[in-house]
């Protein structure tokens, strides 16, 4: 259980997260996880970076149950800042990372795989952002890079999921496979890129993130203060209370009958 990271003569760094039951990270361990993105990056030895998770599901989130039961906004501000982390982690990383999505990936997860390089993903994945069910937001900047715009607040308003193979019809996702075959997709794309002059791998992943034409680490800071705004105004507590007792999103709907 927790953040382990191995590597191969290839050249290939694996981080792989196991956080049972569903990958829903307690602010803690976003920070864990960037520093072993950022450290696999500055290793000479690594060529690419494989983002992958065991269990039911390639990430849930932050852990909400954590924030909670803890007085005060110490873990509201640690998750989020621990978020900002680690999504900026993959981003910086100095080499390209290469993710392995299997079953859910939401909340976070969305985070992480918009800033990644390359996305292989199961055939049963979804990616989704519950943020505005939770009384929250974030993670429409990386949303964003998966899909086309107005999709992108289809899906954000309504807290709707979207599936790996409709990913791979935009070109956001490089290849759907069984969960068999997972990890062994990550590894040949992987493989790929480990195969090339790592000074010049290097290089462009230098440069194509100072051509990017979006500023991923400002725009998810604007939505994070939006999203302390709710807190403080007490909309965001409600809504995760809700999920906490129910397991389901707090509904805005009268009850059948109600006046």
């Amino acid at each position: 259980m927790g953040i382990t990271s191995t590597s191969n003569e290839s050249g290939i760094t694996t981080v792989t997260v196991d956080y049972p039951p569903v990958n829903a990270l307690p602010s803690a361990a976003w920070f864990e996880l960037a520093e072993a993105i950022l450290a696999a990056g500055r290793d000479a030895g690594t060529h690419v970076v494989i983002l992958r998770a065991e269990g039911r599901g390639f990430n849930a989130g932050v852990d909400i149950k954590e924030m909670q039961a803890t007085e005060g906004f110490d873990a509201l501000i640690g998750a989020n800042r621990g978020c900002a982390a680690a999504f900026s982690a993959v981003y910086d990383c100095e080499v390209p990372v290469v993710v392995a999505v299997n079953g859910f990936c939401v909340g976070g997860g969305v985070g992480l795989v918009g800033n990644a390089d390359v996305i292989v993903a199961t055939d049963d994945a979804v990616f989704g952002l519950p943020e505005v069910d939770r009384g929250a937001l974030g993670a429409a900047t990386h949303l964003s890079r998966l899909v086309p715009q107005h999709m992108m607040r289809t899906l954000y308003y309504t807290a709707q999921n979207v599936t790996a193979q409709q990913l791979h019809h935009f070109g956001s996702v490089h290849k759907v496979v069984s969960r068999e075959e997972l990890d062994a997709a990550a590894v040949e794309i992987a493989q790929k890129i480990a195969d090339k002059d790592p000074h010049v791998i290097r290089a462009a992943k230098a440069a194509i993130n100072g051509i990017d034409p979006m500023d991923v680490k400002g725009s998810y800071l604007l939505e994070q203060r939006y999203t302390y705004e709710l807190n403080l105004a007490g909309v965001a507590d409600e809504h995760r209370d809700a999920f906490v007792a129910t397991g389901k999103p707090k509904s805005n709907t009268p009850d059948e009958g109600a006046e």
